[in-house]
Order: structure tokens, then sequence, then C-alpha cells
């Protein structure tokens, strides 16, 4: 076992403070500790106050081996990350010569002139060193102060992670750390917390002391973490998670990072097809999760938004006569926008949908929330009634969630009558 160092962490912004950006940096840097067999035991959140930020990491390192700062480092006179590091160690700031060098290359590739703002960006306390930042102009900093090492990085979500595995390896090289820790992460649509731990509840398995069981749950997706803290336990970790398999079943769709979306462009790429999407209540976000696979472009040629009844007819060649007798959200209507996004793409599978997405729109008959699905093949065309009340924006994302794995159903020959249709169906024949 190796020392269990003190990690916290400091971030700034009065935007964070305000509540105007929401705080996900520091969820993202536990969670990859985490995979490192390391904790976080502090955080604290400031203005962007230099008497405040001072008095923090003052307070912070009489105790903490390791302090990761978020924030600050951009060209506004309101970036005071550098400045206040350089009183905090009693050291000028100066022009770093490698976080010059950065900033000019960055300039470079992006053709224009490095300006006087972005010069701010090069002044860091003597005695520190830059950490490289792969995707912004900020260079992240590295101090150490008295027996605590300091990583500054910048509060742009990605530019930070982007730092984390180099900070990673700094740690562990200055700590002589070697990382046991071992996280099996499975992605699940489909099936909720509870379900999922009273499915394993109910079962027989004895779980292992060596495997801790965790839940992540983040609409659309539910994470399944299995972690051990020792690669002797890797066969302990295997037998648990195809115990999972065995109780979750088709509602896995992969591990690691995998998306619904992901599959299904992994899946049509595999068979060397193609899908395109009809969209009304969704307004698109079924192929903008598409499309932002990497790769999309060997499966996906088209989709189209069809917001209003008129555009249903001339785009995709829908029956005013149909819309009319049946209304835009209807089983008839939903089909026929599946069938006119064939026509005119001439993809292989489709998604249509057509929903009321609401707050208002809805009827007794058509509450808020109805929302009707086709999907398929021309040859195998399939299409069900759900309805999912909530937020707007929930909605949509459950909608579009629902319909990518429909397809992912229906290209593996998954039985479609999962969980969630049983829950949101409103007839458990509305599939056909």
């Amino acid at each position: 076992m190796h020392k269990q160092l003190n990690i916290q962490v400091l971030l700034t912004g009065n935007e964070v403070m305000a509540g105007d950006t929401i705080d996900s940096n520091s969820a993202y840097m536990a969670q990859v500790l985490a995979e490192h067999g390391l904790k976080l035991s502090r955080k604290v959140t400031v203005n962007d106050d230099e008497t405040q930020l001072l008095s923090e990491l003052e307070h912070m390192a009489q105790t903490a081996d390791v302090i990761l700062m978020n924030g600050g480092l951009g060209p506004t006179v309101d970036d005071l990350t550098a400045q206040v590091l350089a009183k905090l160690s009693n050291q000028p700031l100066s022009i770093n010569a490698d976080a010059k060098a950065q900033l000019e290359a960055w300039c470079e590739r992006r053709g224009q002139p490095l300006n006087e703002a972005n010069r701010k960006q090069m002044l860091m306390p003597e005695g520190s060193s830059i950490i490289p930042n792969a995707t912004g102009s900020a260079p992240g900093i590295d101090l150490r102060f008295r027996h605590t090492r300091i990583f500054a990085t910048p509060g742009v979500p990605s530019e930070m992670r982007s730092m984390m595995p180099l900070i990673l390896e700094r740690v562990q090289s200055e700590w002589q750390l070697t990382s046991q820790t071992h996280v099996l992460r499975l992605q699940t649509f489909g099936i909720g917390e509870s379900n999922a731990q009273q499915l394993i509840n109910q079962s027989r398995f004895e779980w292992p002391a060596s495997v801790d069981l965790g839940f992540r749950a983040s609409a659309p997706q539910m994470e399944v973490k299995l972690t051990i803290q020792d690669a002797q336990f890797k066969s302990d970790q295997l037998a648990c998670a195809e115990h999972i398999h065995d109780l979750f079943g088709d509602h896995i769709i992969g591990q690691g990072d995998t998306t619904l979306a992901q599959t299904v462009v992994q899946l049509l790429a595999e068979r060397e097809q193609s899908i395109t999407t009809a969209e009304s209540c969704t307004g698109g976000m079924i192929a903008s999760q598409i499309t932002q696979v990497a790769g999309a472009s060997r499966v996906f040629e088209a989709g189209f938004v069809t917001y209003s009844n008129t555009m249903k007819n001339k785009m995709i060649n829908v029956d005013p006569a149909l819309l009319a007798q049946h209304g835009a959200v209807s089983e008839p209507v939903v089909r026929a926008m599946a069938e006119g996004a064939l026509d005119v793409s001439k993809a292989d599978y489709t998604i249509a949908v057509s929903g009321i997405a609401g707050p208002d729109g809805g009827s007794p008959d058509k509450p808020v929330g109805t929302v009707w699905i086709a999907y398929g093949t021309a040859a195998d065309l399939r299409s069900l009634k759900l309805v999912w009340p909530v937020s707007r924006q929930l909605f949509q994302t459950m909608i579009t969630a629902c319909a990518l794995d429909l397809v992912r159903r229906h290209i593996l020959g998954i039985n479609p009558h999962c969980r969630y249709v049983e829950q949101r169906s409103s007839s458990p024949t509305s599939i056909i």
C-alpha cells in the first residue's frame, strides 16, 4: 500500500459561484483520480478575488500534498491565478519561455498575431513550469510551494481534461505511486439505479468483497462501475461483470464511454449499411447524436427535421390527407415520415419521431409526452407509441436515446419489448 495523498481542489470563478457555470470539472477530476486509486479530500470554490484565493491556498497548503487549482488562467483582468501563485510563493512573475513558445505556436496555427491579452498568459511565477495545453491557449502552471505541489489548470473543461493525464504522471512519478486500481465500466440504457440494485439484491450471486459496485446515472444512460484495488482480484471483477450481463441482459450497450449513437454507428459500419432520420419533436437531436461520432459519414448521409406539417409533405412526401385525418402525432404519419426519409435518402435504416414535447399542446387522447417512433428498414418497419411526461429537454433527450436503442435492438435482432417499452407504452401491442 502506498501513502494516501491528500489532494484538494480549489475552483475559482465568479460564474461558478453565481451558478451561471455548472461545475463539472471537479467531478471529472475526482473520477480520473479514483480510477488511479486516489481520492479528493477537500474541494473549495471561491470568487475571482485575490485575497480570497491567496487565503485559501495558504490554508490548503498546510495539509495538502497536491492542490488542483482550476480556472483563472485566461487573458482577461479577472484571471488572477498566475499573480496569486506568484504572491503565494513570493516569486516575481516573468515570461516563461515554454509558455511563450506554446502561445506563439497556438497563434500561428490559427493564422493570427499574438496580442497583448495573450501575452499575459506567458507570465508565470519564476521557478514554475508549464503544463502543456493541447487544445487551448492557456498553459497550465506546475508550482512547488513548501511540501505542496500545485497544478493550475484552465477552467475550460476540454483543456483541463487534456492536462489531467500529464498531472497524474507527475504525481505518480514524484510519490512513486503504482496504481493497482482497475475500474470496469458498463454502459446501460433503459434500467434505473433502483431496479438495477433490486435485481442484484434478489440474485443468489455471492458478491466478492474485493469488488466495489457503483452506479452513475446520467440521462440517458446509467453506468455500472466495478472497481478492484489490486490486479490479483481481476477474476472476481470479471465474474461480477458476467453476473451483471446475466441480470441486465440487452440493457447493456457496451463498456467504457460507449454511447448509444456510437454503438449504432459501429453496428451499421460493420454491416456496410446506412441510416437516415426524420425528426419532428426532437428537432434534429438524433442526427446530431449520430454525427458527433467519428466516422459517422460512413453510415449517415442525410437527416430531415420536418417540424411543420408543410415540411413533412415538401421534404419527405407525407400525404397531407394523412396529417389531416390522423394528426402529426400518430402512427400513420410517423410511418409515412420513415418511409419518405428512406425513399429520399436511399438509406438502409431509418428513425422517425413525432411527439408532443410540451409543456403545452397536449389533449386527453394525446397528452404531453406522447410520441410515436418508427424505425427499421423498408422491409421491416416497426412503430410504437410511448408516453414520457417529463420536461421538454429531458423528453427530447430520452426519446432520442429510445430511438437509437430501438434501432440497435433491430440491427442485433434483440427483443424490443424491453423495460422502458413496457413501462412507457400505452399498449403492450403497440409494436408491430
